[in-house]
């Protein structure tokens, strides 16, 4: 995705953290793109329902668990191989980040209450109104995760998928994840790996050297940046990850990186690109971005200490 944008001053390597000086400014550049370019998987094409119906929700999940189906099947429902389903009847659950709640619709009928929130309140709107839609129970407000509004100790879980890498300081969410968590609580969270293949050759030499885009832009770091979606993205490789959630009070239980099949492909969104994609066998893109560890997706378990 092509923001075309300035970086936020000061985010000049992968896993920057602000100063406190620039922290507000962050933020603030995190909240606005993500209030104008919801992720709603439409920048292909435009989702033929209208906003807020069940349809609109409906197309939304297709495209976004037929995506997922790729790297990570299921037998009963999509992410059953991270999310304990099974055990969230007596746990209060926690997610950061709902976006337009499709990870919502699979946590809410498990848990024994669930809680989400977001950034913006394009997405706390669309997610409440999915809730209303389905006839689902739970609370969703708006908040900012690095300030979370909630005493100590108020949740046994909490899920974030591909939210936290994007925002200010995603080391004062962390802290604020361990506070609001119990004794032993645990999180499943999923941030941007800084992957050789999609890194290095996909955007590196792909994009900026064979498509020049080093004559745009002074560094691999910028020209990633202009390419992902967000204000600011994170990417960690896996001992840098491990070394920010053990400073912040986390034990990691479990690690594992996968990715979208489109990754192995370092084309423009094209017809093209989507025939190789399907005639590439999904068991072979597993291989590389799962088994080999290529793909951009980051996903740990992690246990408060």
């Amino acid at each position: 995705m092509d923001k075309n944008q300035k970086l936020p001053p000061g985010f000049s390597t992968p896993t920057e953290l602000p100063d406190e000086d620039i922290q507000a400014t962050w933020q603030d550049s995190n909240r606005s793109w993500w209030q104008n370019n919801p992720m709603r998987y439409d920048w292909g094409d435009r989702i033929p329902a209208e906003e807020f119906s069940k349809e609109f929700y409906q197309e939304i999940d297709e495209r976004f668990f037929s995506d997922s189906w790729r790297y990570m099947p299921w037998k009963i429902r999509p992410f059953e191989a991270l999310a304990p389903f099974d055990e969230l009847g007596s746990k209060d659950v926690l997610e950061i980040g709902v976006g337009n709640g499709s990870h919502a619709q699979l946590l809410a009928p498990h848990c024994k209450s669930y809680t989400g929130i977001d950034l913006t309140d394009y997405a706390v709107q669309s997610t409440s109104k999915r809730f209303e839609a389905f006839d689902l129970k739970g609370t969703i407000r708006q908040m900012d995760a690095e300030r979370l509004d909630f005493p100590d100790g108020s949740f046994d879980y909490i899920w974030t998928w591909g939210v936290i890498h994007h925002s200010a300081n995603t080391g004062r969410i962390l802290e604020q994840m361990n506070r609001v968590l119990r004794p032993g609580g645990k999180a499943t969270i999923m941030v941007y790996h800084r992957s050789f293949l999609y890194f290095y050759i996909f955007t590196g030499l792909f994009r900026g050297v064979l498509c020049g885009g080093f004559l745009k832009t002074r560094s691999l770091h910028e020209l990633v940046q202009i390419y992902t979606d967000g204000a600011i993205a994170r990417f960690y490789r896996p001992q840098e990850w491990r070394e920010l959630v053990e400073s912040r009070g986390f034990t990691v239980e479990s690690e594992m990186i996968k990715g979208q099949k489109s990754e192995i492909f370092p084309l423009p969104q094209s017809k093209f690109k989507n025939w190789l994609m399907a005639l590439t066998p999904n068991v072979l893109a597993r291989f590389i971005l799962n088994t080999c560890r290529q793909g951009s997706f980051l996903i740990t378990t992690i246990r408060k200490n």
